[in-house]
């Protein structure tokens, strides 16, 4: 076990502590399982990000951004482009979200690799770290935004506030900041500016402004750590500071006991990875509506209702009534669960259009749909009721637990990848990127990951 993991003491605040874990982590002391599922995000976020870098928001952010900047400085994945570093983290954290397919952790309420990856692989043009130092880093930063998320607990989420674009600014900060190897009150003084930076709300879902969030964290993470690489000050007590994190974003004291709690753990190892192109909190439902339907070979011409038991907290993240769009889609019970009933293929993005969601098939099933608030289960648990004439049939799914066979989760990703990055980059590349990413810490340098992302004719 690490020093860095062993233990938290929080005598010079909540703040202080989080700094001295994140700035001691090293790669050796990360246990292999941990490291692993490091490699695993890396894999999901790049096939992630390449097919989304294709979508209309990251059209529009190109052109708002990019054309005029003139900059070489740094790549746009699945595109020719070059941008800023600032810029490149921006597009590239919208393009790893825009399809809302990207990895997520319950400690941090949030998707933990779209803030950081973007931050790190920009950063990457230009010190042309090892893989190993690129892959330590970005574990840092996950650490550091997952145990924030468990030091304000429920109360940021609730508030209102998208974690992945609040959070997730701490964690690109504290990645770049160990990438460039900035001494404890630097590290402090670019926590503090990620702190007074860190938006992103929750009513933003279902629409653009949602992957936004991710890479404006990402762009303000790295930022944060160059401009206290340069002697930037900030207030060093960020989170629990009167007035300060803590205080407007969760209403309330940190709790420290929640460091104590999680140490010696690794909670990388914990990301839950997407195998639905929805909201992670449709998943549950998703999956027991594909059990219902292949268990029983449902025709859904039969289902005169459907019962989703789910937890009331879905209630505001994830329960559009009748979405007009499929970005709405994503964030609909109702839609999805009558998607999957109706043998819709939620693993393709493609599913997720406009079109799909006027379908007057899945309009008509998608109305006989209830959601049922159940104060006694997980937001990651749901029970699916399907009623038919003359029978009832019922089907229960978790998607709360970390996968226990990491080997099956890698063949998993890899088919997910390969479906994602083989229309970008053709068959060949994408086979190189994977082997690349999946063999991140054996590089000594991170240049050929980088070049295996662009679209560029020297690529």
């Amino acid at each position: 076990m690490s020093a860095a993991a062993s233990s938290f003491a929080t005598p010079n605040g909540v703040t202080a502590a989080l700094c001295d874990f994140a700035r001691r982590l090293r790669w050796e002391e990360v246990p292999e399982e941990a490291r692993e599922v490091a490699r695993h995000c890396l894999l999901d976020f790049l096939g992630c990000a390449l097919a989304g870098a294709q979508e209309p928001l990251c059209r529009i952010a190109r052109e708002a951004l990019v054309a005029g900047e003139g900059s070489r400085e740094a790549g746009l994945l699945g595109r020719p482009e070059r941008a800023s570093l600032l810029t490149a983290a921006l597009v590239n954290g919208a393009a790893g979200h825009a399809l809302d397919f990207d990895d997520t952790h319950t400690a941090m309420n949030g998707h933990p690799s779209v803030p950081v990856w973007p931050a790190l692989l920009a950063l990457a043009e230009r010190r042309a770290p090892s893989g190993r130092a690129l892959l330590e880093a970005f574990v840092a930063g996950v650490e550091l935004e997952c145990r924030l998320g468990a030091l304000l607990g429920g109360r940021h989420y609730a508030a209102g506030f998208h974690a992945t674009g609040t959070l997730g600014t701490f964690g690109a900060a504290a990645a770049c900041a160990h990438l460039l190897g900035l001494d404890r009150p630097a590290w402090l003084h670019a926590l503090g500016l990620a702190g007074t930076q860190a938006a992103g709300l929750k009513s933003g879902f279902g629409s653009m402004a949602k992957p936004l969030h991710a890479g404006r964290a990402a762009s303000a993470g790295l930022l944060a750590a160059l401009l206290a690489a340069g002697g930037f000050t900030a207030q060093r007590a960020v989170i629990e500071e009167a007035q300060g994190f803590a205080a407007t974003h969760a209403g309330g004291e940190p709790e420290p006991a929640a460091l104590e709690r999680l140490a010696g753990r690794f909670l990388v190892r914990d990301t839950l990875f997407k195998f639905h192109a929805a909201c992670y909190l449709t998943h549950a439902a998703i999956q027991a509506a594909l059990e219902l339907r292949e268990r029983a070979r449902l025709d859904p011409a039969r289902i005169e209702g459907v019962e989703l038991r789910v937890s009331p907290t879905l209630r505001g993240v994830c329960d559009i009534p009748a979405p007009r769009t499929g970005l709405e889609g994503k964030f609909s019970l109702r839609a999805t669960a009558a998607m999957a009933l109706l043998g819709i293929d939620t693993a393709d993005p493609a599913s997720f259009d406009d079109s799909t969601m006027a379908a007057p098939a899945l309009i008509a099933l998608r109305d006989r749909v209830r959601v049922v608030p159940v104060e006694a289960l997980p937001p990651t648990r749901a029970q699916v009721v399907v009623e038919l004439r003359g029978e009832r049939l019922e089907a229960a799914a978790d998607t709360g637990l970390p996968a226990p066979d990491l080997r099956l989760q890698r063949e998993r990703l890899l088919r997910k990848f390969r479906a994602l990055a083989l229309p970008v980059l053709g068959a060949p590349r994408s086979a190189r990127l994977a082997e690349l990413a999946l063999g991140a810490d054996e590089l000594a340098t991170s240049s050929p990951l980088l070049e295996a992302c662009s679209t560029s004719a020297t690529a």
